[in-house]
């Protein structure tokens, strides 16, 4: 089947390798000229995420693009130690680097293995048939389209003209990177803090460059308004949060220079259906998390896996996306309400230790 794919983020380019090793022949439609948004930003990609990445034999260019942490610490207001967690050494993961790199990495392998990827591509309407529009007027014709196309799905809401509108979580979220010198390190850990008014986290690459977030209680702002706030403006308000507190974060953002940007956080608790006939979710665009777990790209990775296995083993695309759902949602959903309440210090090896395998068949 030809599968037309909108979105060339994590699950877009992630679910057109899964897409192409089960026998289809997915083209992936990319809205930015290159690369994608938030370009100066990171993420890290989590053990599971790593591993559905391995199921397909695509984490190489993620391990060769980012750094490795070991464990993290948490830190309390007062600059007291609260506790510390080493990851499991039998997992690999988490591994950190920039949106944009993460991106670049998996694209170039999706075109490595004979995958068309055309940018500037955004949609805007779509039938079943199916027939997608772009904003630029032209048009595709495939079998299938996956909705890959993030948090503000068009796929969505064309599969479900009522779906739920993603919900603020009351976060407003910055990331930071600097490589100014006398910060203090945290060499292979992430460093979390809890500050009086928000929190805080960091690490250090291999390099001697500091990474770094803030998640800070806010009002929700238009997004025009937060467009237009400038690197300067993200120091400012993420320095405030923190100048009354005795931990390193307020001087971390003081030594940051422009390669800061913010955002606010929104999740989707639940999104009622996932596909029709002929159109299918995967990643923010089905279930996004508030970043509390730093498991969006992981949970992105999986679905990719996941989806392709169900569009290899079922016998049409209705059977593959009711199992689609059936194997993701519980999972998903689950993740999203931990992510909520900001579960980040509890047990998460329910997620961590999660393993695919692609050699695995999918039944109805």
């Amino acid at each position: 089947m030809r599968v037309l794919i909108a979105g060339g983020g994590v699950a877009g380019t992630v679910t057109a390798m899964a897409l192409r090793l089960a026998g289809h022949e997915p083209v992936v439609y990319e809205a930015h000229p290159s690369g994608g948004a938030d370009a100066g930003a990171f993420l890290v990609v989590m053990h599971n995420g790593m591993n559905a990445l391995r199921a397909i034999d695509a984490d190489t260019p993620v391990i060769e693009a980012s750094f490795a942490s070991t464990g993290m610490e948490l830190v309390g207001p007062d600059g007291t130690t609260l506790g510390a967690h080493e990851f499991d050494p039998e997992l690999d993961g988490p591994r950190t680097l920039t949106r944009a790199a993460l991106y670049r990495a998996l694209q170039q392998e999706a075109e490595r293995r004979g995958i068309e990827i055309v940018h500037g591509k955004r949609l805007v309407s779509a039938a079943d048939g199916v027939t997608a529009t772009f904003q630029d007027g032209t048009t595709a014709s495939g079998d299938l389209l996956v909705g890959a196309d993030g948090l503000h799905s068009v796929v969505r809401t064309l599969i479900d003209p009522d779906a739920e509108p993603p919900r603020f979580t009351g976060l407003t979220v910055v990331y930071g990177y600097t490589r100014a010198e006398g910060l203090p390190a945290a060499p292979g850990i992430y460093r979390m803090f809890r500050g009086s008014r928000a929190a805080f986290g960091y690490t250090t690459d291999p390099d001697g460059a500091t990474y770094w977030f803030a998640r800070v209680p806010d009002r929700e702002r238009s997004r025009a308004e937060i467009a237009a706030v400038t690197p300067e403006g993200w120091r400012e308000f993420t320095h405030a949060a923190f100048a009354d507190d005795p931990l390193p974060c307020a001087a971390i953002v003081a030594a940051t220079g422009d390669d800061v940007h913010g955002g606010h956080s929104y999740d989707l608790p639940t999104t009622r259906v996932w596909s029709t006939s002929s159109m299918v979710l995967a990643g923010d665009a089905a279930h996004a998390a508030s970043p509390a777990a730093g498991q969006g790209a992981s949970m992105a990775l999986e679905d990719a896996v996941v989806l392709g296995q169900c569009l290899r083993d079922l016998p049409d695309a209705p059977a593959a996306f009711a199992a689609y759902d059936r194997l993701r949602r519980a999972r998903v959903e689950k993740l999203v309400a931990a992510s909520a309440g900001q579960d980040v210090g509890g047990e998460r090896g329910w997620a961590y230790r999660h393993h695919l395998d692609w050699t695995a068949r999918i039944t109805a």
